[in-house]
């Protein structure tokens, strides 16, 4: 069963919900700013993300509030100082963070409220987060209202001028290590998700070469039984089929003879055995073996 929605026919709220839900994990621009007096801002929006590289561009939306139609004082003050520093969260300081989005009457110091360092930025006049893990100083290229009425996002349009990278984060090549950085994540409602630990996992991606496709399977291996949709994502993703040296070499695996034992002379619960076996293969990350197990199975 599936629940259509039209979005004109529910109200607001109901709809935030559902984009807010559904459209997530989102990562959160940790934006500070200064109105035309200087007074400074902090404050967190998830309408947020990177659009481009060559020029280094990044987007987010402090929308219409749902309750009055106000504008965020965030967009105000980039329409009378068009500059920005987005700060990146991870979770030391995801706390200080939602803090920081507490609706303060517009003058407001977050840095302040929040306990954040603000250090000095080289080419913008909003100091950065001296907690963030990485700050990108910014100005202010656009700005574009989507609607007059509550919820509405604004679009800011930043093109990055400078970075600044704590050093603790990088890893042994100086590179932004993924591990280190302990990202987080906004979900809905007043939930968050901590990209770290168990929740991280790796998938080759096809790049430079072009993965056979899923199309490219023999039906016994499409139509398992065992195989989920994204075991056949991984297999599709290898650049080729094992060759038949290599499903006769992995006859003579010791875990597969081991199986052919077990199960004696039943071809169907071998088969049904080695595409387990290959599940668990593929999940130690070695997709090749795990297809010539599969194609070893299809000759039975």
């Amino acid at each position: 069963m599936t629940k259509t929605i039209h979005p004109d026919e529910i109200p607001q709220p109901d709809l935030h919900g559902i984009l807010l839900t559904a459209v997530a994990p989102r990562p959160i621009c940790f934006a500070s700013t200064v109105d035309a007096e200087g007074n400074v801002n902090l404050s967190p929006f998830s309408y947020f993300n990177v659009f481009s590289s060559n020029p280094p561009v990044l987007i987010f939306s402090p929308a219409r509030s749902g309750r009055d139609n106000t504008h965020k004082h965030s967009y105000l003050n980039v329409k009378e100082v068009p500059e920005v520093v987005i700060n990146i969260v991870n979770h030391p300081i995801v706390e200080q963070m939602s803090l920081s989005s507490t609706a303060y009457e517009r003058g407001v110091d977050e840095f302040i409220k929040s306990g954040l360092t603000p250090v000095a930025s080289d080419k913008v006049k909003p100091p950065r987060v001296g907690e963030a893990p990485v700050s990108f100083e910014c100005t202010v290229q656009q700005t574009i209202e989507l609607a007059e009425e509550p919820g509405a996002g604004n679009l800011i349009i930043a093109k990055v001028e400078l970075i600044h990278i704590n050093e603790n984060y990088l890893n042994d090549q100086g590179k932004l290590d993924t591990q280190k950085l302990d990202l987080v994540g906004r979900m809905g409602g007043s939930w968050y998700i901590r990209a770290a630990g168990d929740a991280l996992f790796e998938i080759p991606k096809p790049i430079r070469t072009k993965g056979i496709g899923v199309d490219a399977l023999p039906e016994g291996i499409r139509e398992s039984d065992v195989l989920t949709g994204n075991n056949l994502g991984r297999l599709g993703n290898l650049e080729k089929l094992p060759s038949e040296e290599e499903i006769k070499n992995i006859q003579q695996d010791d875990e597969v003879r081991m199986m052919g034992k077990k199960v004696g002379d039943n071809p169907e619960k071998l088969k049904m055995q080695l595409h387990w076996l290959a599940q668990q293969i593929i999940n130690e990350g070695e997709t090749a073996k795990a297809m010539a197990v599969l194609l070893y199975a299809e000759t039975l």
